[in-house]
């Protein structure tokens, strides 16, 4: 019996990150949201921050509204300190992860919980459909403990969402069920499964990653500060590396609606953006 041939995922694109500065002057590089790639269906924004310099950090993100969408910050290094219109809080440490669904309306603080030292992290927005853009708000606050490593060949991944290698990540989504994996990779290669239908990105933040591309036998090399967009087709990324390198994974179903954003707000038409900061300037937004 011959063994099956698992079609590879492709690199079809690949986008450097754009410095920017959000919140209250922190600074940061924008990957997804920025012209070269406005948005990756159901990805919305996908921001890397990292400095050692507190004046480029300690502002940090003071209370602002979200409606629409769900809101992921993961902490490589350092702590942030969460709170929100519903009465959640918690601390963000180097290896957690805080999945927050803002649903019909929150108002959210994320503020730095260090006046020194290397703090470091990604936040994504993850699109909501329609039908659950108004839900209940709610907050996961996932510590580093209770996130599962996997050894996939040469890689030690560490699944935050969804399932890969027989381990599935703590975060619990029922409206989106993204694959969120943060991979490390000391030298050697590895194949990690992901679904054919879904939206697929990696983004590269340690080290030089070569990707096989797709089934023709040649390969791309994703750098630091950029990413890959995947193919939809293929289910196996082929990933490979002459030194330490490190990365994310992230992959999740388009949502085949239309889009309309401004700012904090996301939905489907422009009079419920108008509703949501009608209802914003009300107070009623995170009520």
């Amino acid at each position: 019996m011959s063994e099956e041939v698992i079609e590879q995922k492709a690199i079809e694109k690949v986008v450097t990150g754009m410095p920017t500065r959000d919140g209250a002057g922190v600074s940061l590089t924008r990957i997804i949201g920025q012209p070269d790639l406005p948005r990756l269906n159901p990805f919305l924004m996908l921001d890397f921050f990292g400095s050692d310099n507190p004046d480029e950090y300690i502002a940090g993100f003071p209370p602002h509204p979200h409606r629409g969408f769900q809101t992921v910050t993961y902490m490589l290094a350092g702590k942030m300190r969460h709170k929100d219109s519903v009465g959640n809080e918690g601390v963000i440490n180097a290896g957690g992860i805080q999945w927050m669904n803002a649903g019909r309306g929150i108002i959210h603080e994320e503020m730095p919980e260090q006046e020194e030292g290397l703090l470091q992290g990604f936040q994504l927005w993850v699109n909501l459909p329609a039908a659950e853009k108004m839900s209940a708000p709610n907050y996961q606050d996932i510590q580093p403990d209770s996130v599962p490593t996997v050894q996939i060949q040469d890689a030690l991944v560490k699944v935050l969402a969804g399932k890969v290698g027989g381990v599935k990540g703590p975060v619990k989504t029922t409206a989106v069920a993204p694959t969120f994996l943060d991979v490390s990779l000391k030298g050697g290669s590895a194949e990690i499964a992901l679904n054919s239908d879904e939206t697929a990105f990696i983004y590269v933040y340690e080290g030089n990653v070569k990707i096989k591309n797709g089934d023709q036998g040649r390969e791309t090399i994703v750098s630091p500060g950029e990413l890959g967009v995947l193919s939809q087709n293929g289910k196996q990324l082929s990933v490979s590396a002459d030194t330490g390198c490190k990365f994310i994974v992230v992959s999740g179903k388009p949502i085949e609606e239309p889009v309309v954003q401004y700012g904090p707000f996301v939905m489907n038409t422009q009079a419920e953006i108008v509703q949501a900061f009608n209802d914003f300037q009300s107070g009623s937004l995170a009520k």
